[in-house]
């Protein structure tokens, strides 16, 4: 790995032991691991099994409930520590579910619910990795879900379509978003809209969840998956806050991961940059190092400065976010995840065009950095709808979609 000076940042005692300990645990994973993962999409089950094992996939459940009661100032520091590791975007993904999906648990679940599965999520003995929203006609649009979940006296009986729904093949339960009211009779389409929790297993058993492989280019480190649910029964219990109401609580919260996940573009943006470097200064070409053309060292010290920059506003909005008014805390974040998706982007195509041939050669790993980090433009949001709100909330200029 190449010696390039990253560590300007001030970190908190907490922030560096995080930081330590994770990257304790990523040295476990080589470079040839996360290689023949995404040769094999293969999902990561060691290096997930062993952030479980010490605790990290119930970051975000409170203490009360045997979790580590973390903070986004300290997520940004363990996620942007993963991916930098080796495994870049796609190893993050793989286990970021596990951990965000908890939060509509924490925040909204009954206090009978969270007794009974906060703990078992806490210590890694079951996992929410997916989150059932998107579907074939309703992508950024959620509202416009038309997966039913209709009361039939102590249950609800599910039916619908969903697409995009990661990891569903390791995951013990299912976080469902479904219309409990018609589109048809709220006042805002944001109405009438729950959350279930769905035990996959359970479900199969019903014979009413069918799933589909997506054949995909990115992150293959995750499956992702196409759902059919015909006449799903879920208990009444296993509603996640106030039925109805689904959609503003699904919400709470989707700041804080945007900035999470910028920090893991700044993450991802350092490894390929790292990996660049260490080739540059080594590989000759016409009797000198290729790192000595400024064809060569302008790019990489551009996507340097830039994820140094964007570094900086992930780090100050993550410390910033309980001082802050919700709207501006909304603008800071996609402006974060903004900038972080497309430098990390830039960097890894950077990456691929200092290595030349050998940039598309699976060996060297940043065709695949490239491949992942160009997923981080698209999801969770996409740069369209960031500049979208950015343009409404913070130059006041009208409403565009």
């Amino acid at each position: 790995m190449a010696n390039v000076s990253w560590d300007f940042t001030p970190l908190s005692s907490e922030q560096e032991l995080i930081k330590r300990e994770i990257g304790r645990i990523c040295d476990e994973f080589d470079a040839e691991y996360w290689r023949e993962h995404d040769k094999n999409k293969e999902y990561p089950h060691e290096f997930a099994d062993l952030l479980a094992e010490h605790g990290w996939l119930g970051a975000l459940i409170p203490e009360e409930y045997g979790g580590g009661g973390m903070t986004t100032a300290e997520m940004v520091v363990m996620m942007e520590e993963i991916a930098a590791s080796g495994g870049g975007f796609g190893a993050t993904q793989a286990i970021h579910g596990a951990i965000y999906t908890t939060r509509p648990i924490v925040e909204h679940a009954s206090e009978e619910l969270k007794e009974e599965i906060l703990p078992k999520l806490a210590r890694g003995e079951l996992t929410i990795q997916s989150l059932g929203l998107t579907e074939p006609n309703a992508g950024s649009e959620s509202t416009a879900i038309e997966t039913k979940a209709e009361k039939d006296g102590d249950e609800y009986v599910v039916n619908g379509q969903k697409i995009w729904t990661s990891r569903l093949d390791v995951s013990d339960f299912l976080l469902l978003v479904a219309r409990t009211k018609p589109k048809s009779e709220v006042d805002k389409k944001t109405e009438g809209i729950s959350m279930l929790l769905v035990d996959v297993e359970d479900a199969k058993s019903q014979g009413a969840l069918e799933m589909k492989s997506i054949d995909k280019t990115s992150t293959n480190l995750s499956s992702a998956f196409e759902v059919w649910l015909e006449d799903l029964r879920v208990p009444a219990e296993n509603l996640i806050g106030e039925e109805h109401n689904g959609f503003y609580n699904l919400l709470d919260g989707l700041n804080d991961e945007r900035l999470v996940i910028a920090a893991e573009c700044i993450g991802h943006s350092k490894l390929a940059i790292d990996r660049a470097v260490g080739y540059a200064d080594e590989r000759e070409v016409f009797d000198r190092r290729i790192g000595s053309n400024q064809s060569i060292q302008h790019p990489l010290a551009e996507a340097y400065m830039r994820t140094l920059a964007a570094k900086q506003t992930v780090y100050a909005t993550a410390e910033m976010m309980e001082d802050l008014e919700r709207q501006q805390v909304g603008i800071l974040a996609n402006s974060s995840n903004y900038i972080a998706s497309e430098i990390a982007c830039d960097a890894a195509d950077a990456a691929v065009q200092t290595f030349g041939g050998f940039g598309i050669a699976r060996e060297y790993d940043v065709e695949r950095l490239l491949r992942d980090a160009r997923l981080a433009k698209i999801a969770p949001i996409s740069q369209q709808l960031a500049l979208n709100y950015v343009g409404e909330k913070a130059l006041g200029l009208p409403r565009s979609f």
